[in-house]
């Protein structure tokens, strides 16, 4: 049986030749996410801000204003509604009890929903959350440490692994591929939880696994061809890996894309993320982390050098171009 080739063999595409403008879309897709991000802000979930979230399920699609005012005739706090998955759906967060602890939330809750079902027959509770607000504050904190650690480990792990290049080339990636993440909850206003920032790590791990693949492969041409153009070298690395890189891609998203149409409204901020975090570190890695080494001086002499040093040389074979001779990579 003939196997499946999203690439065909002997694929030899220009990447580097378009550098610059991949350059210039990267700096303008990650200024308007960062500018989205603090013009909008992002919706923090319970997990973050402190307080009740209720999610209420109606029997049709309802009025917000209306089920805003009946909460507000409770006297249980300033609430703020979002509908949430489909027109049927609300959620409704509120400020926690000054006093009482888990009893007076879970009073907070009963009563709001006595006065939901006498306003709204049919509908119910599906979930509620509680979090303080000492709890979120060590949250948010958290998070942020575990994503920033997150990426400083990786940049520079791939700095004594490889050459400095790689180290600050796939910091700059991954970089751009949180901020494009954010940028799209900034945007969509999609609820920003405990679940996105696993989605988020999620992502960054994905990315660094397909930069060290390619990097691999240009240390090793590196080596291979020393006295090799390095524009040529880096698009021969690139064309070598795509196959690999187009079909992990691919099978991802095929699982994201059935997890998002099927697993509910409840994993939709995190399958959109994944799916989002998937297509744009697949740009980074191809077209702005391996294209960055150039712009950063990085040389086949380098690897020499640092080989040289190790007595560690791979080969001495001399390339001057792509290959175009029908073989395989």
């Amino acid at each position: 049986m003939k196997l499946l080739k999203l690439v065909p063999d002997n694929t030899n595409i220009g990447f580097v030749a378009i550098r610059k403008w991949a350059f210039a879309l990267t700096a303008l897709l990650t200024v308007l996410a960062v500018g989205a991000t603090a013009h909008k802000g992002l919706n923090l979930g319970v997990d973050f801000v402190g307080g009740l979230m209720i999610e209420a399920k109606f029997p049709q699609a309802v009025d917000t204003d209306k089920v805003r005012s009946t909460i507000g005739r409770l006297g249980v706090g300033e609430s703020s509604l979002q509908q949430f998955g489909d027109a049927n759906t609300v959620q409704i967060r509120l400020p926690l009890p000054d006093q009482g602890g888990a009893g007076a939330a879970n009073a907070v809750v009963e009563k709001t929903r006595q006065a939901m079902v006498a306003q709204f027959p049919g509908v119910t509770f599906s979930r509620y959350d509680t979090v303080s607000g000492k709890v979120s504050g060590e949250l948010i904190q958290n998070g942020v440490l575990a994503v920033v650690l997150a990426i400083l480990g990786i940049a520079v792990f791939s700095w004594f692994r490889y050459e400095w290049q790689f180290g600050v080339s796939t910091f700059v990636a991954i970089v751009h591929d949180v901020l494009m993440t954010l940028g799209f909850f900034a945007i969509t206003q999609l609820e920003f939880d405990l679940n996105i920032i696993a989605a988020v790590l999620t992502i960054v791990g994905y990315s660094i696994n397909d930069k060290m693949v390619i990097d691999d492969r240009i240390r090793e041409n590196m080596r291979k061809y020393r006295k090799m153009d390095m524009k040529a070298l880096i698009d021969l690395s690139v064309n070598e890996t795509l196959p690999r890189t187009v079909m992990t891609s691919v099978t991802i998203l095929l699982a994201l894309g059935a997890l998002l149409l099927l697993g509910g409204h409840v994993l939709r901020g995190f399958t959109a993320a994944m799916m989002l975090g998937i297509i744009v570190g697949t740009y980074s890695s191809v077209y702005v982390s391996s294209s960055l080494l150039i712009s950063l001086g990085l040389t086949p002499q380098t690897s020499d050098k640092k080989a040289a040093k190790k007595g560690d040389y791979a080969g001495t074979a001399e390339r001057v171009g792509p290959r175009d001779d029908g073989a395989k990579p």
